[in-house]
């Protein structure tokens, strides 16, 4: 087994995950207009479709979505907290019936025949956390869908900025007492980050030619016996089209979530996202800039592609 597995693993499978994780919207503004963004993409793209393959679906943020719109879906994760909260919420959203929970990792699928599921969905960038073997992945991922397909992956160009912006969290929390650990890190460390911060020239020229983030250092953490966050591979617009476009989908779109977000400072977003006809305006507005293909790889975090086969 290669590391990024073993440190996903480790990652995904920490106890207070599936909790957190579920709690996202409530914590993180670019999480709130990410996710709106991929539920607009998700349901307008759902004409003829009734079974689903969600892989990487974490607390089943959009599996139960699409359990409530009629849906029969396969929840694949590769942690079991995550299963669980999601399996709970199900419960709770009556759709337990429609959905089938499934842990394992993206690197294998042999499971599953090909085009056994009309649409193949795996949201905030999964794909992009089983380096080296990102492609053969998303060439499985296509292999299973019998109609449609919708990645969304690390950005590149989208993540590299916060090589220039160690506090580039805090513009996005949504309420600065919140209990969440990460939430109160960024509050108590903002002024040290600030203060030790040095601009590696060398690192941000590293990642913008191949495409990596992480690496040795994780390695090393998870030998440890810590859980560092997953080695990622980040992909560039073109690149992600042609490799799709290689595995046989066609007429993709692009798009990149949090685009226009990124742009607003926090007191504007906070006060947008308390006000709700005017969360509702600029969401709508941000759905609108972050789907023209012309800022598809600038979006805060993930590239979202939509294709059909």
């Amino acid at each position: 087994m290669d590391y990024s597995r073993k440190i996903a693993e480790r990652q995904w499978n920490l106890p207070d995950k599936g909790e957190l994780e579920s709690r996202r919207e409530e914590t993180y503004i670019d999480d709130i207009i990410q996710k709106d963004h991929l539920q607009r993409k998700l349901l307008e793209n759902l004409d003829g479709v009734e079974t689903v393959f969600d892989g990487g679906a974490g607390s089943g943020r959009f599996s139960i979505l699409l359990a409530k719109k009629g849906c029969r879906v396969t929840h694949f994760d590769i942690s079991q907290p995550m299963i669980d909260k999601a399996r709970e919420i199900a419960q709770k959203e009556g759709v337990l019936n429609r959905v089938t929970f499934v842990k394992g990792a993206l690197e294998d699928l042999s499971a599953y025949a090909d085009r056994s599921f009309d649409l193949v969905i795996s949201f905030d960038a999964p794909i992009s956390y089983t380096w080296p073997n990102q492609e053969r992945v998303m060439g499985e991922l296509v292999r299973l869908a019998r109609k449609k397909v919708m990645f969304s992956v690390s950005s590149r160009l989208g993540s590299l900025p916060y090589l220039c912006n160690p506090i580039q969290k805090n513009q996005f929390i949504l309420d600065e007492q919140a209990d969440d650990p990460f939430v109160r890190w960024c509050v108590e460390n903002r002024d040290s980050m600030v203060h030790d911060f040095i601009f590696r020239r060398e690192q941000a020229q590293r990642v913008l030619a191949d495409g990596l983030l992480g690496g040795q250092r994780e390695i090393d953490e998870y030998e440890r016996g810590g859980a560092p966050w997953c080695i990622t591979y980040t992909f560039l617009p073109d690149e992600l089209e042609k490799i799709l476009q290689g595995f046989g989908v066609k007429s993709i779109q692009l798009s990149g979530p949090g685009a226009y977000g990124r742009t607003v400072p926090r007191d504007i977003l906070v006060k947008l996202m308390n006000d709700p006809e005017q969360k509702q305006s600029f969401l709508d507005f941000c759905y609108q800039f972050d789907s023209n293909p012309y800022v598809c790889g600038m979006g805060k975090d993930n590239l979202l592609a939509v294709g059909v086969l």
